[in-house]
């Protein structure tokens, strides 16, 4: 293979190298710290059920539909939508994916750098005074040792340098070398760890309350919110409407089952993200004084209830240490491919060499991030302003189901769906399930995004 640390797009070794990559592009922090977060904003298992009917029937479709889109083509998303259409309009849409995907990266980098912060934290014992607390200090303690560390302007700007950093250096050492290497090896250990701690955080002294919580839907309690706030973390965790997927697709081999790759991505993206609630859920209702209205706005819950987690357990330092550090590398195989993306772009779309499209985009990330990294406390107009959680309102929601949607309308109507079948049946020869895509990719998704595009438009909360 040519060297793809160059002008040179690289290919996946195989079919497990790209699952790995995709989903360690879709696991990192949307499954682990965004998925509880809204978990806990929006009514639990409530939530729950509708992020997994969304992704069964929406994020599953999108996604497949962006894989195809990439293979064919074999470009960024600006490469593609031009390839595929004779309209200007169409390279617009590329373009807003790729403006997306640099937006996520640069405050997601941010919470990427709390991971790293934490690492830290655990090494240096930070936690151990922790062990013999109450269950209502305990809480206290770990929300005030997170309040001050993303409250701390050097610690989170230097952690913001540092997670930009590392993502940058491996996406300048291409696909093969660079981005698969670092999937194959590191989620898998993820998969064990992050399983080991929600049985431990499941065999805690009142962690029913919690499962209950998590599992058990009350549908008395629905808010048409839930819907909007479930498919955009679909979108979000799936890595969907920022030209990800696209990208990701363009490295695939024809040979490849497009089908079972994207089914097997959605299905360890979902399967992380319950596995991070039953992490949350039992270990927060476990824990003496904690109701759900003390974590509905709270950006920083993993990093407030691992802790408690870890002070709980025999060895717990010793595996804080080990969790913080998969952490922190499932935040980066997430920052990876949101760095590719606009990346993909320069090296396809402006010839550019890899290394030089990937450090300047590194540092104007870096740039508008700064905001975001400091709008926990660390500058009080940002503070106030929520600036970080309304770059994800836009950015993690409405931008993401707004490329979705076009998505959907290309491959539908513009590209057309027999020839994206066509592209399927390369790996895929029989597609028993093509009816019932073709009707989502057509009809269900698109009524579905725009209804929620035109609640946000409506103000409808």
């Amino acid at each position: 293979m040519a060297d793809d640390t160059q002008n040179s797009r690289g290919k996946w070794g195989s079919k497990a190298a790209f699952i790995f990559a995709a989903s360690g592009s879709a696991i990192g922090l949307g499954s682990i710290w965004r998925f509880p977060l809204f978990v806990g904003q929006n009514g639990g298992a409530l939530f729950v059920f509708a992020y997994i009917i969304a992704v069964i029937f929406i994020g599953v479709t999108v996604l497949l539909a962006e894989l195809l889109l990439g293979r064919h083509t074999e470009k960024n998303p600006v490469g593609a939508y031009t390839f595929l259409s004779s309209r200007s309009s169409w390279k617009w849409v590329g373009s807003m994916n790729v403006l997306s995907g640099t937006m996520v990266f640069s405050y997601y980098s941010v919470i990427a750098g709390w991971a790293a912060g934490y690492l830290y934290k655990t090494i240096a014992g930070a936690f151990k005074p922790m062990s013999g607390m109450s269950g209502e200090e305990t809480w206290t303690a770990s929300d005030q040792i997170f309040k001050s560390f993303a409250a701390d302007p050097v610690q989170v700007l230097i952690c913001l340098v540092a997670i930009i950093a590392l993502t940058a250096f491996v996406i300048s050492r291409g696909v093969k070398s660079g981005i698969e290497r670092w999937s194959k090896i590191l989620m898998p250990v993820l998969f064990a760890l992050i399983i080991f701690l929600a049985i431990r955080s499941l065999t805690l002294p009142g962690a029913g309350v919690g499962i209950k919580f998590f599992l058990k839907p009350n549908f008395a309690t629905f808010n048409p919110k839930v819907i909007f706030y479930a498919v955009g973390q679909a979108f979000f965790s799936l890595s969907l409407g920022a030209g990800t997927m696209i990208t990701y697709g363009s490295y695939i081999s024809k040979k490849q089952n497009m089908v079972s790759s994207a089914g097997w991505v959605a299905f360890s993206t979902t399967l992380i993200a319950i596995l991070a609630g039953l992490i949350v859920f039992p270990t927060l209702f476990a824990t003496p004084g904690i109701h759900p209205e003390t974590f509905q706005a709270d950006s920083g819950l993993m990093f407030q209830v691992l802790p408690i987690t870890i002070s709980k357990m025999p060895g717990g330092s010793i595996f804080g240490i080990l969790f913080f550090i998969l952490l922190l590398i499932a935040a980066l195989t997430s920052t990876i491919s949101m760095l590719e993306v606009p990346t993909s772009y320069l090296v396809d779309e402006r010839n550019w060499k890899r290394s030089r499209a990937t450090w300047l985009v590194g540092g104007f990330a870096f740039l508008i991030g700064i905001p975001s990294a400091l709008s926990n406390g660390g500058v009080a107009f940002l503070t106030k302003l929520k600036f970080m959680m309304r770059m994800d309102l836009v950015f993690g929601n409405i931008t993401l189901a707004l490329g979705a949607l076009m998505v959907c309308i290309f491959v539908g109507y513009v590209w057309k769906v027999k020839n994206a079948l066509k592209e399927i049946s390369h790996g895929n020869p029989d597609f028993k399930l093509a009816k019932v895509w073709i009707f989502c990719i057509r009809y269900l998704a698109p009524v579905v995004i725009s209804v929620i595009l035109i609640s946000i438009i409506l103000g409808i909360k």
